[in-house]
């Protein structure tokens, strides 16, 4: 199905980008990768008579280091994260997962922050981040404001954002000394049916992990329960207590049955994912 007809507008700054939507407010979206926003104006779901490119504003393609945060701007994709050395050094689980996003197709153009302002449910990026301790700047007419990515996903395609913010970075935390993170994620189609993100850290000698819950609800689920079962479990004694927390905690997730599966089918896949992210995390020898 071919586009409805709309005007393009290229601004060169943020401030002139914030000017066209307060001048066309509803009218219009911003528009930076566009995989997502696309895919819903030609299938007729979205409409909009004026979309706002944000490709040539200055600096919104960083990538950066800045103090102990990386810092990724809104034209960021998620090819270049998986590929560029910064992200696959400090982050090497972040670049594994960019590197499984859709496809070659949506990873060559489609951005981070589109994907996490889009808020596709079943979408890998929100629960790493989440774990990772991430937050998003958003700008808008009232001035700048930081929202944690716990906070920002508030269920399917709604987030924290308001409709005449820009999304102008992601802030990610570099990982402390002895920090390990994994991430997993499985499904038979593009999108995952449930992704796991895990941590483990040794905090003088007593070990501790964390774990987050994405693509089986709405948004991204911190699995506390776990957390606290693993609690100063060293990583050799994890199979001791870790496959009844994981089993707990997947038959309270709030799964419902769609085309990436049934409620049954992806509570399993969540207990088996949180065994194998807990244990990778870890180093443990069967985690992967």
């Amino acid at each position: 199905m071919r586009l409805a007809p709309f005007q393009l507008h290229r601004p060169t700054e943020l401030e002139a980008a914030l000017a066209l939507r307060e001048q066309f407010g509803d009218d219009s979206a911003y528009y930076a990768g566009g995989t997502e926003l696309l895919l819903a104006l030609k299938a007729r779901v979205l409409r909009y008579e004026h979309l706002i490119d944000l490709k040539r504003i200055a600096g919104f393609d960083r990538l950066a280091r800045d103090g102990n945060e990386l810092v990724i701007g809104p034209l960021v994709t998620h090819l270049r994260l998986a590929t560029d050395p910064l992200i696959r050094e400090s982050l090497p689980a972040y670049a594994r997962l960019s590197d499984n996003v859709g496809n070659i197709r949506v990873r060559a153009s489609g951005t981070l922050a589109g994907n996490l302002c889009f808020s596709e449910p079943h979408a890998d990026p929100p629960a790493l981040l989440c774990l990772l301790g991430a937050s998003v700047t958003l700008h808008g007419p009232n001035g700048e404001r930081s929202v944690p990515m716990a906070e920002f996903i508030l269920g399917p395609f709604t987030t924290a954002r308001a409709d005449d913010e820009i999304l102008t970075a992601i802030r990610v935390p570099l990982p402390t000394a002895g920090e390990q993170f994994c991430y997993r994620s499985f499904g038979h189609l593009e999108y995952p049916a449930v992704g796991v993100a895990a941590a483990y850290q040794s905090q003088a000698g007593a070990p501790r992990y964390r774990v987050w819950i994405g693509c089986i609800g709405d948004n991204p689920i911190h699995a506390e329960p776990v957390e606290a079962a693993l609690a100063g479990v060293p990583p050799q004694a994890l199979s001791d207590v870790l496959p009844q927390a994981a089993q707990a905690m997947a038959a309270e997730l709030p799964a419902s049955d769609d085309i990436y599966g049934s409620a049954d089918y992806k509570r399993h896949l969540a207990a088996v994912f949180i065994g194998r992210a807990v244990l990778d995390s870890a180093g443990v020898a069967g985690g992967r």
